[in-house]
């Protein structure tokens, strides 16, 4: 599987976050926030600054899910991209 163009391919990845004061965010408020955390699977053909392997946050609004393979990915553009971990 290749992306094509400033396409990327992002498995998302389930994160606990905790307060400063220690405490655990629920699944709803976790849902509130607008950023999501992904690994790259594959980075498209015209993609130059985010590889492979990357942690990134995007926008949650943005992209789609397919099922490659029996695997579910979100695919996202480049610009939806807000921090590369």
């Amino acid at each position: 599987m290749r992306p094509i163009g400033k396409y990327l391919a992002v498995s998302p990845i389930e994160e606990e976050i905790k307060t400063e004061s220690g405490l655990l965010l629920s699944a709803n408020d976790v849902a509130d926030l607008r950023y999501k955390k992904a690994k790259v699977l594959a980075p498209g053909t015209d993609v130059s600054a985010i590889k492979a392997g990357d942690v990134i946050y995007f926008d949650k609004r943005s992209g789609f899910t397919m099922v490659i393979d029996g695997e579910k990915l979100t695919i996202i553009t480049e610009r939806d991209v807000v921090v590369v971990l």
